[in-house]
């Protein structure tokens, strides 16, 4: 085991759990990562920063596992099918959300993390998909399934469960505690032992594990491992912000959680295979990009502020608050990269756009949404009071209007222009499975869960589904297609690869315009977007293009006159990508 290693990991150790006996707990770490040969593999140091395992190329699925059924055939089977003959490998990497038995919340109220829903498929199934594909799978670490064994052993006082679990008097000030729901924050129940009250972030079903306990972080490390033999190269901390708890903080983003994570970040630069971590913090922008560390936690954030900016922009024609947030937006630090999408599993959320939205633009907004079929989730505050959380909302159809909530006929094209600007931005991109499927509301599943999100995690009938992606006119096939050709010319292009050097141009309100260089700086692209429903014309004088080189719009293929007095002319909710090495 290379010395330098140790010696992290009784840092972290030192910071996590300065009571504890150093050495034993790191042979533990070791062992629990290692179980075999208790062998790390050594990297160079800086080899994950010097050299980014990723490229251009890289685009991301996020689904579920059963997005796609037919009744006769394991989803995860479909969902290969599906990337492998309608996606035409377009797509880098899939993100397939929790695959494991659970009792609510779509999968985040985990039962068992080693075995997979049988409704879904198998561990064959996930190994088979990730050969072909970069698998990323979601560490669900803040909470576990009330069904769970671990919850079952707390409950008769059993270990190791009787140990992995917060017991809080009901009388102790818990005001302080950041919540992003509006249920009671403790939940009472029946143990061996009498009447207990356990800590529950996000629901009644999702009891809050116990990272105090070394026992607990020994077990995610563990199954870290078993994920990783099973193909696994992408993990993703779901809910990391709120592992930590201390009775009278926020308990979010406490020091010991960014040192978790930096632990993992050291397990993984070790690791024999190309591991990634994606933390997962739906906060406010500048605690979200505080995951990079110092280069040592996350290689990758989610970009959480991205999503609300953009719809807002769109909806309003008005791309000031997206262009003031970009401007502001760092560079993702040397071997890190940011993880843009516009739509997800969950809603669209508002915290944010906290401090880059004003109050009556979240407030007008929201009232578009649920315009268009959409809802709104809350959560507590410390007063008693209630505030918006998140717009649950299929993407699609968020966009069938403007901020006046009243449908039009620019849908597809103000919803083309979402995906092309995130496809644009300094990143890697991801789409959600039903943005590329123009997937609208599904209001019958709210009906039948109760729950907000569920507009947004429609089942599609396989045949149904291809044989609407065999009619050239349905929305299915009209999207697809186009995000299909705008992915291929985008993975072409140097100037797009996820460090490429970004610069926001100031372009008007009704614009939102990028230039990337590659990082050769043989490539320039201007991506530059028309968020409006009307036509706008661009001095070419603005962008400053170099005369004398030809300048073309790989989007359209057509060539820009690039000589003093010129124009750009974008037509409402246009795209143009302006490079002089079109690859």
């Amino acid at each position: 085991m290379p010395s330098y290693l140790r010696s992290r990991l009784e840092s972290h150790i030192a910071v996590i759990y300065p009571d504890e006996e150093r050495a034993a707990l790191v042979d533990a770490i070791i062992a629990a990562f290692w179980p075999e040969t208790g062998k790390a593999k050594p990297r160079a140091r800086g080899r994950l920063t010097n050299k980014p395992p990723w490229s251009e190329r890289e685009t991301i699925l996020i689904t579920y596992a059963n997005s796609l059924v037919d009744g006769d055939h394991p989803p995860l089977t479909l969902l290969h099918h599906f990337l492998d003959h309608h996606l035409e490998r377009q797509i880098h990497g899939v993100h397939v959300l929790p695959f494991f038995p659970y009792t609510s919340d779509d999968g985040f109220a985990v039962v068992d993390y080693y075995r997979v829903n049988s409704d879904v498929g198998s561990w064959d199934h996930l190994r088979r998909l990730g050969k072909a594909y970069r698998l990323m799978a979601d560490l669900v670490l803040n909470h576990v399934s009330s069904s769970s064994v671990w919850f079952t052993e707390y409950l008769q006082d059993k270990a190791p469960g009787k140990d992995f679990f917060i017991e809080v008097d009901p009388a102790t000030d818990l005001s302080a505690v950041v919540r992003p729901r509006p249920h009671p924050l403790l939940r009472k129940v029946d143990t061996a032992g009498g009447a207990r009250h356990v800590w529950c972030t996000f629901s009644e079903d999702q009891v809050d594990l116990n990272f105090a306990n070394p026992e607990m972080l020994l077990e995610f490390l563990r199954i870290m491992r078993f994920h990783i033999e099973n193909g696994v190269r992408t993990i993703r901390l779901d809910a990391v912000a709120f592992v930590w708890k201390e009775i009278g903080t926020s308990c979010i983003h406490l020091p010991q959680t960014h040192e978790i994570v930096r632990l993992m970040r050291t397990l993984a630069d070790y690791a024999e295979v190309p591991l990634l971590l994606i933390t997962e913090t739906n906060v406010p922008n500048m605690e979200n990009l505080s995951y990079f560390g110092n280069r040592n936690e996350a290689h990758a954030v989610y970009n959480f502020s991205f999503p609300p900016l953009i719809v807002h922009a769109l909806l309003t024609g008005d791309a000031t608050a997206l262009n003031r947030w970009q401007m502001t937006m760092p560079p993702a630090p040397r071997g890190c990269f940011y993880f843009n999408f516009v739509a997800s599993h969950d809603g669209i959320g508002l915290r944010p756009a906290e401090g880059l939205l004003s109050e009556e633009e979240l407030a007008s907004m929201i009232a578009a949404v649920e315009a268009f079929g959409g809802a709104v989730s809350l959560r507590a505050m410390p007063d008693g009071t209630f505030r918006p959380y998140e717009m649950n909302i299929a993407l699609y159809d968020a966009f069938k209007g403007k901020i006046d909530g009243v449908p039009d006929g620019w849908r597809r094209e103000r919803f083309l222009s979402s995906q092309t600007v995130m496809m644009a931005l300094e990143g890697i991109p991801a789409f959600y499975i039903h943005s590329l499927l123009a997937t609208p509301n599904d209001h019958d599943r709210r009906e039948r869960t109760g729950h907000n999100r569920s507009l947004n995690r429609h089942q599609w009938n396989y045949p149904d589904l291809e044989a609407r992606l065999a009619d050239p006119l349905s929305d299915q096939a009209v999207i697809l297609g186009e995000l299909k050709r705008r992915i291929a010319i985008r993975t072409d292009q140097k100037a797009f690869h996820p460090n490429a050097t970004q610069f926001t141009l100031q372009l008007g309100g009704g614009l939102f315009g990028l230039w990337r260089q590659s990082m050769d700086r043989e490539q320039s692209i201007f991506a530059i977007n028309n968020l409006t429903d009307r036509a706008i014309a661009v001095p070419l004088v603005n962008l400053n293009l170099i005369r004398g080189e030809t300048w073309t719009d790989i989007l359209s293929g057509e060539t820009v006159d690039a000589e003093i007095g010129a124009e750009l002319v974008l037509a409402p909710y246009q795209s143009v990508w302006l490079t002089n090495r079109a690859s």
